[in-house]
């Protein structure tokens, strides 16, 4: 019999082996299995009496192989059960071609297990052309085009169906359960907030073009609410987008049956832990970086986070993965999210605005200097989020709303699919090679961005993602080439260095 074990974002083969002999009736299971595995022996002698089956009273030795793997799932049950049936010449025709995959529970049902989607991706991969699952798990299976699913209530189904006695009904997946995926509702929309045009207006050139963004203002200006908002305006999910975040979220959460349609909006506390964040433990699990792929990953009040946690985002903003590396093995798991971070000037969150700011100098250089230069670098659009007259509040102004703003974004994001001939890849996700190739950049913009350089003196790197935001600006308003007025929009959501004289 074959089942597959979690390895990371994948999955791996694993064959269960078993072999009946005389001696004292029990159970044995080896193959680097934990607890949760080697407690299966429980549940199958529950299982196979009240699905009324013979559980053989010999010693019973069940291998899973490779027995170098660790394996902690129990998803192992339903094979184990499969081949100890199949050993004892209770089947006659074992099913060699087919997975089986499934939580025994003591009555002998089956239970939904997590990561299913990766599971059947493997197996699909690996040339099985059928798969035993939990019924419980059907919805969730039924996005992957090309296979066939056996749904399965309980122990007993499986019996008769492979004794050719009542077969389970066989459904192909076709193409795939394929919906039409509505854009995320969202109780926050731009309409309701009033003025930030400048805010706004960056928000919907990261959208675009997937660009990680920091708002910064004193307390109270609505830097949150904008965060919020910001999902509401990006496009919805793609079938093949809704299978890697379902799975991911799968792999880490509760919601083994559930199918992910909406764009995750992440947002950890900054008391979280490391790991939390980034992923890992004891065996390897997503983190909020990887949970948030395809989608936003919010941190609000970022100097306040962990250094470690915000040192950690390194390599996820620059190569859209992340690398879990532990002394058993070593994980990596996609991170392909837009970075939405808040941070306040100073510690008491007033220096630079109306209200009297009582940090002292060093007070306020140690709370900015918490982002590191690399970090900063990394996030290609500062920026200020201006204070709110109050009497304006109240005021019945008409605001564009988020729908409007939305349209303008699938439009950009068109222009990008078809320039790159990749509907995922964004102007995010440019290499040094697109932007000399596909940026055009007129000689005049590439002039002001040189002249920029120097004088700001700008990293490689920022000189890069200046462009990447020029691009976005030049789709949003359907222009085929960089102008000036691009790159000099660009160049001002670059990040402004805090003037140390001011203080002296």
């Amino acid at each position: 019999m074959q089942s597959i074990v979690d390895v990371g974002p994948q999955g791996m083969m694993i064959d269960i082996e078993c072999h009946i002999s005389n001696g004292l009736p029990a159970i044995i299971i080896v193959g680097f299995a934990n607890k949760a595995v080697d407690e299966a022996k429980e549940r199958i002698r529950s299982a196979f009496s009240n699905a009324r089956l013979e559980l053989p009273k010999k010693r019973i030795t069940v291998n899973l192989a490779p027995a170098d793997i660790p394996k902690d799932s129990t998803s192992f049950d339903l094979a184990i059960a499969v081949a100890i049936l199949a050993a004892s010449k209770q089947l006659k025709e074992p099913a060699t071609s087919s997975l089986f995959i499934g939580e025994l529970a003591l009555d002998g049902s089956l239970r939904a297990v997590r990561g299913m989607i990766g599971k059947l991706l493997a197996g699909r991969k690996h040339g099985m052309d059928g798969f035993f699952i939990p019924a419980a798990n059907l919805s969730q299976s039924m996005t992957i085009p090309h296979i066939t699913l056996f749904p399965v209530q309980n122990l007993r189904d499986v019996y008769l169906h492979l004794t050719r006695t009542v077969p389970i009904k066989a459904i192909a997946t076709g193409n795939g359960l394929i919906k039409h995926h509505k854009r995320t509702v969202s109780q926050h929309d731009f309409r309701h907030i009033i003025g930030q045009v400048r805010a706004k207006r960056a928000l919907e050139i990261a959208a675009a073009g997937s660009h990680n963004v920091l708002l910064n203002g004193p307390p109270g200006t609505g830097k949150s609410m904008l965060a919020k908002a910001f999902q509401s305006i990006l496009p919805p999910l793609t079938q093949e987008e809704v299978l890697e975040v379902t799975h991911l979220h799968s792999l880490a959460t509760k919601q083994y049956d559930s199918i992910i349609e909406q764009r995750p909006f992440r947002a950890p506390h900054h008391s979280a832990s490391d790991i939390s964040i980034i992923g890992g433990g004891q065996y390897p699990r997503p983190g909020e970086i990887s949970l948030s792929h395809r989608g936003v990953l919010f941190l609000d009040e970022l100097p306040e986070f962990n250094r470690s946690a915000i040192e950690a985002l390194r390599q996820p903003l620059e190569d859209r993965v992340i690398t879990v590396a532990r002394a058993k093995e070593s994980v990596e798991y996609p991170a392909h999210f837009i970075l939405v971070a808040t941070a306040n000037p100073c510690p008491c969150g007033y220096y630079g605005s109306n209200k009297a700011c009582h940090c002292l100098p060093y007070q306020i250089i140690k709370y900015q200097r918490k982002l590191s230069g690399p970090i900063t670098d990394r996030i290609d659009m500062h920026i200020d989020v201006d204070e709110i007259i109050h009497k304006k509040l109240l005021s019945n102004e008409a605001q564009e709303d988020s729908a409007s703003i939305s349209k303008r974004v699938d439009k950009a994001r068109k222009q990008q699919a078809s320039r790159y001939g990749n509907t995922y890849k964004t102007n995010g996700d440019m290499t040094n090679q697109d932007i000399k190739k596909l940026g055009n950049l007129s000689i005049a913009a590439q002039q002001l961005l040189n002249q920029a350089a120097e004088k700001l003196q700008i990293s490689a790197r920022s000189y890069m993602r200046s462009i990447k935001v020029a691009r976005t600006i030049a789709d949003l308003e359907g222009s085929q080439d960089i102008s000036p007025a691009y790159m000099s929009e660009a160049l001002q959501y670059r990040r402004r260095q805090l003037n140390f004289n001011s203080f002296s």
